[in-house]
């Protein structure tokens, strides 16, 4: 099915050729001018680069898709205004890379772009959801809930943000399922979007995997989850589809865990959610010993197994027409599985929750002997 359709639209393809080939140019262009324009993170207690490293790398990650969009894809309103609310949000984000924007200014900017969209019909207008079947939305719940989840993906990615090259791949990987699962449902031009933002990941990942020659900045992080979140809307979630409702949350799931993680403890702890800590999953991974490769290349693969999880829940045919098929669903169970053990190694691992994870309780025991012992 999907292969049908790749071969009717090699559009799809074309475009993330383009998209790679446009921003592995792009990039050492971008970089230097954000030396000469000053946009550059240095190192400092919170940051793990050790050495001034450009910024605004999503300037080239945003004309990267731009380019081959334009060439491949049919311009609708919708598609226009995907495209319109990409710019707005990479502005946003290159002045906040560039001077630097209060939280309640970026959060306006971040409104504002994922508002457009929404002007030109990119909104959760019905879904079908499992039971229940076919759901319209009014206006006053749909557009909302729309504006709501494109900023909170813009968010996630940036959040995510935070070691070379771990953003790039995720996106890659939710670009490149995005378009698979866009496909199969006949939803051509999301489809080559999420193609597009795939090869542009990669073409920026030449420059930005470790040791990183430049940033993509929240100019990059703000444009790549704003298209994610838009195409998800566009070619997934406004479908007859039952089961693709929860796919964009499973394809998008290490993020959203990053995220709300960092929430519930800066709010545990009567923070800002907006102040910058380093309390997220990869700096997690190198407080255990974790290189930066190391710790990129698993959260790679835990998004890819969760993506995995979301296309086989897709294509493997295990229940049709009302009937279970019995080996069907077997695979489907144990690809689910897997995906399920890996998110429970990784939550064992960085000691995301406490309670669970037996090293905790034996340190705690450990260090309240030794406190015995001194007060004795």
């Amino acid at each position: 099915m999907v292969l049908d359709e790749l071969r009717a639209n090699p559009e799809v393809l074309y475009g993330a050729a383009v998209a790679f080939g446009v921003v592995v140019l792009l990039t050492p262009a971008v970089g230097g001018m954000a030396r000469l324009l000053g946009a550059v993170d240095r190192p400092d207690a919170r940051r793990l680069n050790r050495r001034p490293i450009p910024r605004l790398g999503g300037l080239a990650i945003f004309l990267g898709i731009v380019v081959p969009s334009l060439a491949f894809l049919n311009l609708s309103d919708e598609t226009r205004g995907v495209l319109l609310g990409a710019a707005v949000a990479t502005v946003v984000g290159a002045v906040d890379d560039f001077r630097g924007l209060s939280p309640p200014t970026k959060l306006a900017g971040q409104v504002a772009a994922a508002a457009i969209p929404i002007s030109f019909g990119v909104w959760i207008d019905h879904f079908t959801f499992p039971f229940l079947g076919a759901v319209d939305l009014p206006a006053w719940i749909g557009m909302p809930l729309s504006i709501l989840w494109i900023v909170a993906v813009m968010n996630m990615v940036n959040f995510l943000d935070g070691l070379d090259g771990l953003a790039a791949g995720v996106c890659a990987i939710a670009g490149l399922t995005f378009a698979i699962l866009a496909l199969s449902l006949g939803k051509t031009d999301p489809a080559i979007l999420s193609a597009i933002v795939a090869g542009g990941c990669l073409g920026f990942l030449r420059h930005n995997f470790f040791p990183a020659r430049i940033f993509m900045g929240d100019s990059g992080a703000l444009c790549l989850g704003f298209i994610l979140a838009s195409v998800s809307i566009q070619g997934l979630l406004k479908t007859a589809s039952t089961v693709v409702l929860l796919l964009p949350l499973l394809v998008l799931a290490v993020p959203i865990i990053d995220t709300s993680f960092v929430v519930a403890k800066r709010l545990k702890y009567n923070q800002p959610i907006y102040t910058a800590d380093r309390s997220h999953l990869h700096h997690r991974f190198m407080n255990i010993g974790y290189s930066q490769r190391r710790a990129a290349v698993t959260m790679w693969l835990w998004c890819a197994s969760l993506a995995g999880a979301a296309l086989a829940t897709r294509f493997v045919p295990f229940r049709e027409g009302g009937r279970w098929h019995p080996w069907e669903t077997v695979g489907v169970a144990v690809i689910a599985l897997s995906a399920l053990a890996f998110s429970v190694f990784i939550v064992y691992l960085l000691e995301i929750v406490k309670l669970a994870n037996p090293r905790i309780r034996r340190r705690e025991r450990g260090k309240e002997r030794t406190r015995d012992r001194m007060s004795a």
